[in-house]
């Protein structure tokens, strides 16, 4: 035999408060639908919350070891979808006896909370900008085709001058009930006004431009400020300039940015790195040499006695940070060595040599 207190975590003298808390918290933490979700699990506490919650049953099952020839579990099947289906909740509230749970509270624990209000579509697009520009930052216009508020009667759907009535359809409430199935059985839930769009109200003459929609499809041009540093992949996001919808909040603009390759510098962090062939002499005696940045022309000092593969770091020209500090750049000395030595150079190596150089 089951043991039902068990199942659900709670002594034999508990009251119906606390064996629906039960139940909440286990139908919240195994549902079927939830990732991490136990359809066993789940059909137990099930069971063993219809049989606990109704008095008749309870007494039946605490005097006897069951609650009738089902355990109180009506029809316990599994529909092919894999949804619950023939639940016998009908005695948990039958002529006030038993016990009563809110439906909605619990299906909110599932699922959320309440419906959330509809709102516009979010987009994305894409856009290219160069190395130095995601370095230092830029602001770019780009023309996107989108669903956007109607200019004409201004998002209300309305005939400039004309006025709104009550939605024949919701009665101005702005929503329909409507009944649906659940594992608990059939109940009815509110759905968002199709007609009125949760506003309640409908025009009296519809819009000539948006045929009362309160949005058309049309060319917009957007700024956007791609800021000093990103990385190619990053998202920017513009809150309120994605698709707009009559009766709810406009939707967000998502730009992923792209980077071109710079033929000379690449990024590591904060620094930007290169890399300068040398000749031997040069790493030897220390020369000047002219590097071009991001910025501009330079002078890099290259010291005498420069070693091959050294970096040298020129401070505070790399990568602008927060609080106006700046990464450095980094430049890699490749020291390229002679192919062919003539007469002249092999004695003056050769002296070198002398000199244990």
């Amino acid at each position: 035999m089951k043991d039902y207190y068990q199942i659900l975590g709670v002594n034999k003298k508990a009251s119906k408060e606390e064996i629906k808390k039960a139940f909440r918290h286990l139908a919240h933490q195994h549902h079927p639908d939830k990732t991490g979700g136990d359809d066993a699990k789940f059909k137990e506490i099930s069971e063993a919350f219809q049989v606990l919650s109704d008095d008749q049953k309870r007494s039946q099952y605490d005097m006897y070891g069951s609650a009738g020839a089902n355990g109180g579990f009506s029809g316990q099947n599994h529909a092919p979808n894999g949804a619950w289906s023939g639940f016998d909740f009908s005695g948990a509230q039958q002529n006030g006896q038993g016990f009563e749970f809110d439906l909605g509270s619990i299906f909110g624990d599932f699922f959320g909370g309440q419906t959330r209000q509809r709102r516009g579509r979010d987009i994305s697009v894409d856009i290219q900008v160069t190395f130095a520009e995601a370095i230092f930052g830029v602001e770019r216009k780009i023309l996107i085709n989108k669903i956007s508020q109607c200019d004409i009667c201004n998002g209300s759907g309305a005939e400039p001058g004309s006025k709104t009535k009550t939605c024949p359809t919701c009665n101005g409430k702005g929503k329909i009930q409507e009944s649906q199935r659940s594992i608990f059985g059939t109940f009815a839930v509110a759905k968002e006004c199709e007609k009125c769009h949760g506003t309640g109200q409908v025009p009296e003459k519809a819009c000539h431009t948006c045929h009362g929609d309160g949005v058309i499809k049309k060319q917009a041009e957007i700024k956007v400020a791609v800021p000093a540093g990103i990385e190619a992949g990053e998202m920017i996001r513009l809150a309120g300039q994605g698709e707009a919808i009559l009766g709810g909040p406009t939707g967000d603009l998502y730009i992923k940015i792209h980077i071109e390759k710079h033929p000379i510098w690449h990024r590591e962090e904060a620094n930007l790195i290169t890399a300068i062939k040398v000749k031997l002499s040069d790493a030897l005696l220390g020369f000047d040499y002219p590097l071009k940045s991001l910025e501009g022309d330079l002078t890099l000092k290259v010291p005498s006695g420069t070693n091959n593969g050294e970096v040298l770091r020129v401070k505070g020209k790399g990568v602008p940070l927060r609080g106006g500090r700046r990464g450095d750049l980094l430049i890699k000395v490749n020291v390229t060595m002679p192919g062919k030595l003539s007469k002249k150079a092999q004695k003056l190596i050769a002296e070198l040599k002398d000199e244990g150089v």
